[in-house]
C-alpha cells in the first residue's frame, strides 16, 4: 500500500534483498529471549528436527498456527506467486500438522487459521479439514469465523469479509470462559427456571457476552492501527490471538506458533504472561518478530503503525547494532 513504508514483504524481491542483511538469524538459527525465555527461530515447520530444535525439551499447552493459505486475493500484483497445487499444499499441511501435534502436551489445544479460495473451488479449507481426520489424537472442537470489517471489494460477487479458524484439542485440556467487550443488551425470555421465566440478561453475572464461534467484534489490522506491522500482509489481530491464549492457557504456560509472520502470538504471550516459542522459514519475518518484541518493551506499543520496522538500523549509529548483539543468544 502507498500509505505504508514497506510493500508486501513475501513477494517484493527487491526490498527483500535490501532487508536480508539486517536479519540477525539465518536458516537453522534459534534466538532465545534473555528476559522471559521466548524463542524465535528461522526454521522449516515441515522438518521434524527443526521443530524439535525450537521446542526441545519442552511441550506446549497450545499451538496457534497461521500457515500460508495458498489462496490468491486482490489484483495480479498482490497475488501469492508461489501458490502450490492442491495435492502439494495438503502434503505440506500434513507434515507441519504432524510436527505440531508431536510437540504438544498430553492435554493441549490446537488452532489453525485457514482460507477458502472463492475463485478456485474454495480450496484449501475443505481439503485441509478432511486431511485433519487422519490425526486420531485430535478431537474437533469448533469452526470459528472471524469477520473482517474491511474486505476485498467486488462488483460481481459478495465482498469477502471472513477468515476461518479451526479448533481441535488433544487429550482433555482446560478451557477458561472469557468474555467479549460487547454489551449484553439483547432482551427476551428464553426459558423457565423453577417456574419463573428468565430473561437473556439473567443468563450470567457478566455485563458482556461470551464469544461464540462467529467473531464480529475484532477489527482487521490495517495501517492506521497501532498494532500494524508494515509489509506483513497476513497479520492477524492481536485481540483474536489474545482471546485464544486467555481461554486455553494459564500464566507461564508455553505457547507455540510455527508461522510467526508479524509476531502477533509472541506479543500476545508477552502481554498475557505466557512464554512463546515461534518460528518462520523467512528470516525477514523472524527478524520482524524479534524487533516487534523489542519495540513493545521499549515503547509499550503493540506494533509499528506507519513506521518502518527496519528504519532504526538503517539510520542509527553502530551503537544500536552493538546493543542488539549483546542481547542475542543463538543456538
Amino acid at each position: 500500500m502507498a500509505t505504508e513504508p514497506l510493500p508486501r514483504l513475501d513477494s517484493d524481491t527487491e526490498i527483500r534483498k535490501e532487508l536480508l542483511p539486517y536479519c540477525r538469524l539465518k536458516l537453522g538459527d534459534v534466538w532465545e529471549d534473555p528476559l522471559r525465555g521466548h524463542r524465535v527461530g528461522v526454521l522449516d515447520a515441515t522438518c521434524p528436527n527443526a521443530v524439535m530444535k525450537l521446542m526441545s525439551p519442552k511441550r506446549a499447552k497450545i499451538a496457534v498456527n497461521d500457515p500460508p493459505y495458498n489462496v490468491s486475493v486482490g489484483n495480479k500484483t498482490t497475488q501469492n506467486l508461489s501458490k502450490l497445487n492442491l495435492a502439494e499444499y495438503v502434503e505440506f499441511s500434513r507434515n507441519w500438522v504432524k510436527n505440531a501435534i508431536e510437540i504438544l502436551d498430553e492435554d493441549a489445544h490446537f488452532y489453525a487459521w485457514l482460507g477458502a479460495d472463492q475463485k478456485d473451488g474454495f480450496q484449501p479449507l475443505p481439503d485441509f479439514m478432511l486431511m485433519m481426520r487422519e490425526f486420531e489424537g485430535l478431537q474437533t472442537r469448533s469452526f470459528i469465523t472471524m469477520r473482517n470489517q474491511r474486505g476485498y471489494g467486488t462488483q460481481k460477487n459478495w465482498m469477502a469479509v471472513r477468515q476461518e479458524l479451526l479448533y481441535y484439542t488433544k487429550g482433555n485440556p482446560d478451557f477458561a470462559v472469557v468474555y467479549t467487550d460487547i454489551p449484553k443488551i439483547l432482551r427476551g425470555y428464553y426459558k423457565t427456571v423453577q417456574g419463573k421465566r428468565v430473561e437473556n440478561l439473567e443468563r450470567s453475572r457478566s455485563d458482556t457476552i461470551r464469544p461464540g464461534n462467529v467473531w464480529v467484534d475484532i477489527q482487521q489490522v490495517f495501517y492506521r492501527m497501532e498494532e500494524n506491522v508494515p509489509g506483513a500482509y497476513a497479520q492477524k489481530p492481536l485481540k483474536a490471538v489474545e482471546r485464544i491464549i486467555a481461554a486455553c492457557s494459564s500464566e507461564d504456560d508455553l505457547v507455540v506458533d510455527l508461522f510467526s509472520h508479524s509476531g502477533t502470538t509472541l506479543i500476545a504471550c508477552e502481554r498475557l504472561g505466557r512464554v512463546c516459542y515461534t518460528s518462520d522459514i523467512d528470516p525477514i519475518f523472524a527478524e520482524i518478530t524479534i524487533r516487534r518484541l523489542e519495540h513493545f518493551r521499549q515503547t509499550h506499543r503493540t506494533g509499528f503503525q506507519f513506521h518502518n520496522p527496519f528504519k532504526e538500523l538503517e539510520t542509527t549509529s553502530e551503537a544500536v547494532g552493538t546493543k542488539q548483539e549483546d542481547q542475542l543468544t543463538i543456538f
